[in-house]
């Protein structure tokens, strides 16, 4: 996907507030759907922001960690078309888990589906030519050419302006629909490859799930450095405690 190692894989800003926020908790410095941000003038009190949203989520894969690898995390550099990653990429590789195709990909925390690409069609080489001269253009950002290359894909709306994207999926379960309620650690879709430009010219070597967790108007950690970006997602991950 914008996030597969090393070329083409598949922003919207936190709030300043927010983002400041959620830096300082870790000791750092610093859809269909779009979500526009509320700005607060500089002479009003800001309210705090609901950081409960931002605990308690769980792995897409059970037994799963974060990769070790800072290249597969979220702001990773994309150089291929002057971007960066938005999301993780879980391999088999580089995690705790088994990762092959087939594997259940879970919903991380309960929400409502907003898209399920029921109906999707495998990449075919037309749509990665026309997308890879689209990249040479200068449009490899853009939406809809990101849209392609993240394949089949799972959308889950948590409220509060946090949208969870599952893409790369082999398969999507039937019950998992527009408007459907998921509970956290529900299945709601499998591993696969769709989406890559492998899947045409290697078929079942890229098997993985590229997660995104969409804040705001933008994705968790965006222009943040490596330590950053891992720091709020081991927190974003971490078991709750009892006090």
């Amino acid at each position: 996907m914008e996030g597969w190692p090393p070329l083409r894989r598949a922003s919207l800003a936190l709030p300043l507030i927010l983002l400041t926020l959620l830096a300082s908790c870790s000791g750092a410095s610093g859809s269909s759907a779009t979500r526009t941000p509320t700005i607060v003038p500089a002479t009003a009190t800001p309210a705090p922001p609901d950081l409960t949203v931002f605990t308690n989520f769980i792995y897409p894969i059970k037994g799963g960690c974060l990769p070790k690898t800072d290249v597969l995390m979220p702001n990773a550099p994309r150089e291929y078309r002057g971007g960066v990653h938005e999301g993780i990429d879980f391999y088999d590789y580089d995690n705790c888990a088994k990762i092959t195709k087939g594997t259940p990909i879970v919903a991380v925390k309960d929400g409502t589906v907003i898209r399920a690409d029921h109906g999707y069609h495998p990449l075919t080489q037309a749509e990665l030519d026309a997308a890879d001269k689209r990249i040479t253009d200068g449009q490899a950002n853009d939406f809809d050419v990101l849209d392609l290359f993240r394949g089949r894909q799972v959308w889950v709306d948590h409220g509060k302006g946090i949208i969870t994207r599952y893409a790369h999926t082999s398969a999507i379960p039937d019950n998992i629909e527009v408007g459907a309620k998921v509970a956290q650690g529900e299945v709601i879709a499998f591993v696969g490859d769709s989406g890559t430009p492998e899947s045409i010219s290697n078929p079942d070597t890229e098997e993985h799930v590229h997660f995104e967790l969409r804040a705001g108007d933008s994705f968790l950690g965006q222009g943040l450095p490596p330590e950053e970006v891992r720091a709020l997602y081991e927190r974003l991950f971490a078991p709750l405690t009892t006090p």
